[in-house]
């Protein structure tokens, strides 16, 4: 939990009575790998702060499933959209390792923005990194070869290719697995 407070002291000052609020609300949740945390169909209860793991968000698909997002230990995770309109998910979200999540269901987390000074700071800025990773994989999607996703991917987070399946990176980055072998022989 102290992991989630050094997140927010760096972006304002916390007060230890809004410290108080906020980490009163938080639930730690721990998963096995493959543990599925959002179904297709199913509304999303809560916005998570991953201590540790990996998850993988997905699209389920007869043949492929289409990857389309990661999330990794320090970062935020939902399925921000479902959570937000109170809807039916279009997608799935699993766990790819052994995972730990703080989460805030929905209704506790309206209770900080009512309750704590700093509640709509931390809520804002959680949206707004959700937002930006979205953005960027989009743009990325849209501007650069799947060579230069592939190198992108790997500069930010070199550890992915221990933890994660190459079928799934190379649905995240837009191509076939054997394209991806294409890629990294090319480049090794």
């Amino acid at each position: 939990m102290e992991e989630i407070r050094n997140y927010f002291e760096k972006i304002t000052s916390m007060s230890d009575s809004d410290w108080l609020i906020f980490s009163s609300k938080l639930e730690r949740r721990e998963f096995p790998k493959k543990a599925v945390l959002l179904e297709v169909g199913k509304t999303e209860n809560y916005l998570s702060f991953v201590e540790k793991g990996i998850v993988r968000f997905y699209i389920p698909k007869e043949e492929n499933d289409i990857t389309f997002f990661f999330a990794f230990q320090n970062q935020f995770m939902s399925g921000y959209d479902s959570f937000l309109t109170r809807t039916a998910s279009t997608f799935q979200i699993e766990t790819l390792t052994t995972t730990t999540l703080w989460s805030v269901s929905y209704a506790n987390l309206q209770k900080i923005y009512r309750e704590s000074t700093v509640g709509n700071l931390i809520g804002r800025n959680a949206s707004e990194e959700l937002y930006i990773n979205t953005l960027k994989r989009e743009l990325s999607l849209l501007n650069d070869t799947a060579e230069q996703r592939y190198l992108k991917l790997f500069e930010e987070q070199p550890r992915i290719f221990e933890q994660i399946p190459l079928k799934y990176i190379a649905s995240y980055i837009g191509i076939t697995p054997q394209a991806l072998s294409r890629i990294r022989r090319r480049i090794c």
